[in-house]
This record gives structure tokens, sequence and C-alpha cells, in this order.
């Protein structure tokens, strides 16, 4: 494996979602070089069967590893789901997935319940269940699924009643049942943070993952002898298996970043 610690960090998921962990691998580590790819042509995966979002990430870690990526970041719940050990078994190259935050809310709630807003495929998958026995113990975790969140994001709705409406029904249950912790389970909803924590209430904390991410991140590449050791600003490409336009379009909106989007093929 090329040992050069100036190589790029990989980062995908299916969508825009990823980006709320692009951007805090880039905060953390301002040097660093990245590649981002969306799989807008495939996305959403969280209805998609386990092994066909294996194969989908597969391809796509294929696809960075030819680029040069010296760490492959899945910065996507339902992907880390089904494909992370997979990957890990499959490549030579350090690769950091995405899980919910269930050990930190286990550990802040008072009130003994926890909300977890994820996909489908995340709840189904055996590194949930893990989770859940490893840490969820003496608490109770209430599971919500919310349809149509992602497509919604990906859209670019990220406020407005035809947001708050579908979020007011997801949430209402995890309100009635008494939770004051809630985790977001996939990287998409930390763009609609203000709506959730609005329509929520004061009195639920809401966890996104993705700083505890970037510090794994930076955690595992100095382990590995790759963090890029020259200063100045990183150099930063993506890929859409989608619309590059649409997809510029919403890189600048979500994250307020202009760079080259090419189309993968």
């Amino acid at each position: 494996m090329n040992s050069d610690p100036g190589r790029v960090i990989g980062v995908f998921d299916s969508g825009v979602g990823g980006l709320s962990v692009w951007r805090e691998i880039v905060a953390l580590l301002p040097n660093e070089h990245t590649i981002y790819f969306a799989d807008q042509a495939h996305c959403p995966y969280g209805s998609r069967p386990l092994h066909e979002i294996r194969a989908l990430a597969e391809a796509i870690v294929c696809f960075l590893l030819d680029q040069g990526a010296k760490l492959i970041v899945v910065a996507c719940n339902t992907a880390s789901t089904a494909a992370l050990y997979h990957l890990r078994e499959r490549f030579d190259v350090p690769i950091v997935g995405m899980e919910p935050a269930v050990k930190p809310a286990a550990q802040r709630t008072a009130s003994g319940k926890v909300g977890v807003m994820a996909t489908p495929a995340t709840f189904e998958g055996e590194p949930f269940a893990r989770l859940m026995g490893r840490f969820a113990r003496d608490v109770e975790v209430i599971r919500q699924v919310c349809p149509g969140l992602v497509e919604r994001i990906e859209a670019g709705q990220l406020e407005g009643p035809e947001v708050e409406a579908p979020l007011r029904n997801c949430l209402q249950p995890l309100v009635d049942e008494g939770v004051d912790v809630l985790v977001l389970g996939c990287t998409h909803y930390p763009f609609l943070r203000p709506t959730i924590e609005q329509v929520i209430g004061p009195g639920v904390e809401v966890i996104d993952p993705a700083p505890a991410v970037a510090q794994q991140v930076r955690r595992v590449l100095a382990r590995q002898g790759l963090l890029n050791p020259r200063q100045g600003k990183g150099r930063h490409v993506f890929y859409t298996s989608g619309s590059a336009e649409s997809f510029l379009a919403m890189l600048e909106k979500l994250v307020g970043q202009r760079g080259e989007v090419r189309m993968a093929k």
C-alpha cells in the first residue's frame, strides 16, 4: 500500500448527507486533501437490500482507491451497517464508518429514554443490534423511521411547512414517550437540525455523531502515520453519479463550498 501521507481522504455517501461528516473532517484537518463521492443515482440507500448496498459500496471504494485514497470514510449509516465489516475484510486500507451514537446518548439521558432517527436498513443490521447489547441495557431506545426526509434534503428542502409536517409526524411519538436525548442516525439529518430542535423542543438534546467521526479519522491517520505533514489548505474534489450541476448547488447551499464537481463514469 502506498504510504505517502499527502494522498487524499476518500469520503462517500448515497448523496449529499455525508457532507455533514466531510465538513467536520475538513474543519478538523484543514490541510488534508479529500475526494467526496455522492452516489445520487442510487439514493436513497435506506430501503435497498443489504446485499445491493454492499455491492454499491464496494464499487465506490474501488473507485476512491483508484484516485489514491489513503483512508476511506463511509459517511453513511446505512452503508456502514450493510458493508463496513465486508469492506474492511476486502480492502487493505483504513476504513472509518458511522454508527448511531447510542453510547453517548445512554450516558447523557436522565429520563432513561433515548430516541434514534434512522433508516430501516440501519435498524435491521447486526451492528445496531450489537450497539444495543453493549450500551443500551439500562435505557429504553425508541426507534423512529422518517420516510421521505432524505429525498427532501437531496432536493434542498431544509425548512418550511413541507419539512416541518413530516418531522412533526416523525418526532411526536418520541416526545410522547418522554425521550430527552435524540440521536441523528443518518448523515442527512444534521442538515435539518435547526428544524428538528425547533420541533422536538428545548428539553431534548440532539446528538450528531459527525464531529466524533472526524476525531476518529484523525486518530486513525495519526496511528497509521498518514497525517499530511504539509501545511496549507487542502484540495477538495467532488464526484456524483447523478447531476453535477444539482450537486454543486447543494454543495454551496449545505456547506458553503464551491468546488470542482465531476460526473462519475
